[in-house]
């Protein structure tokens, strides 16, 4: 049987492990109870198992029957702050958590691909490793992984690794899109106080207005972004946080924002940096304050190696005919720790559109959305393409 027969066989399975999975979402790098639901969906292959020691990970190895090199699949499992809004049989028991993001498929998707690829053990020309990896969403899991020696647990570095991202829009169910070169975006923070001096609301003229000043910076941002970099190697700079203020009449002694920064080019993250300083610093001195800005680096570019994502491409059609692979024309603004290991390794990482196919994803809520719902019929597809790309590649 080939691999999306046997995927398709094994639905039942894979749904139970997913909706299991969202039931009981966890937050980070610690998730004991996904962590003990993935075991037990390992349990019984023949597969080296090993879990984490400062996160609760999963990387399970599987020999193949002929000796060859190794490839890295990597599922994520965490959830995120998230309240669920939808009314699902198998909607979240964790009150503030949401696997919002889809990441209980990824864990499904993945635990799928290693019975599948368990099946075909003989014919298997090298080894295949698992990273079941928890703290995605902000807290640099991966990192944690490669530094537990997730990458070098079939005894040397795999050739190729592939990661995969359902979307609960954007892209219609079934279609797997990716690209080569940058996919996903650098996201750092950009942290700002202004200092000033408190004073009477009716009297602005006595007082240094920190909110006044932080505001033009707010705005200046956006000039300064559009008159630096090229619209064709994009940077955005987005603040969604700004504070300063108790009353309506009181002009306060500080006010502080934050900014997300998202860039594709090693270039323009290191000279936004620089220019975002420059810019506040410049505004405040206008208007006779202090002000403290500092940066917080995120997860770097996400980089897929040409040859990589052309693979992915041609596995895909292969497997599921022609018109089920896109190849993006842009990247995606989001962020992903995949970056990590594609730092380290070449390989690709993928989209995979899961709406549902009673939504429009041109209008459906997108991942991290309360409202996101992801359409379960894409889980056997997404196990067989990882199956696929694996055994494929190492052939």
């Amino acid at each position: 049987m080939s691999f999306t027969e046997s995927a398709q066989d094994m639905r039942d399975e894979l749904v139970q492990l997913r909706h299991s999975l969202h039931t009981t979402p966890e937050i980070g790098l610690q998730l004991p109870r996904t962590q003990e639901k993935v075991l037990a969906a390992l349990d019984g292959l023949p597969l080296e198992i090993k879990t984490g020691t400062s996160l609760s990970s999963v990387t399970a190895v599987l020999r193949g029957g002929k000796a060859g090199p190794a490839v890295l699949l990597r599922g994520d499992m965490d959830a995120l702050p998230v309240t669920e809004k939808n009314a699902l049989p198998y909607q979240s028991q964790s009150p503030g958590q949401m696997h919002a993001c889809g990441h209980d498929l990824h864990t499904a998707m993945l635990a799928g691909a290693a019975h599948l690829l368990s099946a075909r053990r003989e014919e298997l020309a090298g080894d295949v490793i698992f990273m079941f990896q928890p703290g995605e969403e902000g807290y640099e899991g991966a990192k944690h992984m490669i530094g537990e020696g997730v990458l070098d647990a079939a005894g040397a570095r795999p050739v190729a690794a592939y990661g995969m991202h359902v979307v609960s829009s954007m892209l219609p169910p079934g279609l797997f899109a990716s690209r080569p070169g940058p996919i996903m975006a650098a996201a750092d923070t950009f942290l700002v106080t202004v200092k000033g001096r408190g004073g009477h609301g009716s009297s602005p003229h006595r007082a240094l207005d920190p909110i006044a000043a932080g505001c033009e910076m707010v705005t200046a941002l956006q000039t300064m972004v559009t008159r630096t970099f090229d619209v064709f190697d994009p940077v955005v700079v987005t603040v969604g946080s700004f504070h300063g203020g108790t009353a309506d009449n009181v002009i306060p002694d500080e006010a502080s924002f934050e900014a997300t920064v998202r860039t594709f080019s090693k270039e323009n993250r290191v000279l936004v940096k620089r220019r975002l300083v420059e810019l506040v610093q410049g505004i405040a001195a206008a208007h006779g304050l202090q002000v403290e800005a500092s940066f917080g680096m995120g997860y770097p570019v996400t980089v897929n190696d040409q040859g990589e994502a052309e693979f992915v491409g041609r596995t895909a059609e292969e497997l599921f005919g022609p018109g089920r692979f896109f190849v993006s024309p842009q990247p995606v603004m989001g962020s992903e720790d995949f970056s990590y290991v594609l730092e380290a390794v070449p390989g690709a990482f993928t989209f995979l559109g899961a709406c549902p196919p009673d939504r429009d994803p041109a209008t459906a809520p997108y991942n991290h959305s309360p409202e996101a719902i992801f359409d379960d019929a894409v889980l056997p597809d997404g196990a067989a393409l990882y199956a696929s790309l694996a055994f494929s590649r190492l052939s």
